[in-house]
């Protein structure tokens, strides 16, 4: 059995990617925790709180540093969760068109130093989407299953006309804030070179 570094408390082919990116030796497993936001609770708190959960809930049994992160998109005070049928991501799209909204990225890290956290804050413009562009999307499948319904490592990219803060933070996984935990918990992804 091939020895590991962390286990990600998550099952987002995205995440996962980052991790091989940076040598990481790693297991995964997505974890059951509600994601539903609280009453008046700011995209900040929720994607902190979810992501501390997320690696609680992955740290029974392991004997490892457990690694959890979160994503809430953002316009204004409205949080863009997943969208929930072909109506919810066209309504998503509708109030990121033309506008800058922001991608919060929480990280957590549950290790023997207890309850390490980052976070990343990105600003990204929409050009402006017309309603046809918006349903080819949809029908392209992407949109499913992402936070504000795109996902701006693959066609969702054609809409962003400008990113200001972490495009690692935006897909899912901000490297720079994560490679700080886990050198903080003793892991190097640069050690594999010396």
């Amino acid at each position: 059995m091939q020895q590991i570094d962390l286990h990600l408390a998550s099952s987002s082919a995205r995440r996962r990617e980052i991790l091989s990116a940076l040598g990481i030796r790693y297991s995964h497993a997505g974890v059951d925790v509600d994601e539903s936001p609280r009453a008046g609770e700011q995209a900040t708190a929720m994607a902190e709180r979810l992501a501390a959960a997320k690696a609680d809930a992955g740290r029974p049994g392991r004997d490892c540093p457990v690694l959890g992160a979160d994503t809430a998109v953002c316009v204004g005070a409205r949080i863009l969760g997943k969208p929930e049928s072909r109506e919810d991501a066209l309504s998503m799209l509708a109030a990121l068109s033309g506008r800058t909204h922001q991608v919060v990225t929480a990280v957590a890290l549950r290790c023997d130093q207890g309850l390490l956290r980052a976070r990343s804050i990105t600003s990204v413009t929409f050009r402006e989407i017309v309603p046809d562009e918006a349903l080819a999307y949809w029908q392209s499948g992407e949109p499913a299953g992402k936070a504000g319904g795109y996902a701006v490592q693959g066609l969702g990219g054609i809409f962003v006309a400008k990113l200001s803060g972490s495009y690692s933070g935006v897909v899912g996984l901000p490297v720079f804030e994560t490679a700080t935990l886990l050198r903080q918990a003793g892991i190097d992804p640069l050690a594999i070179f010396d």
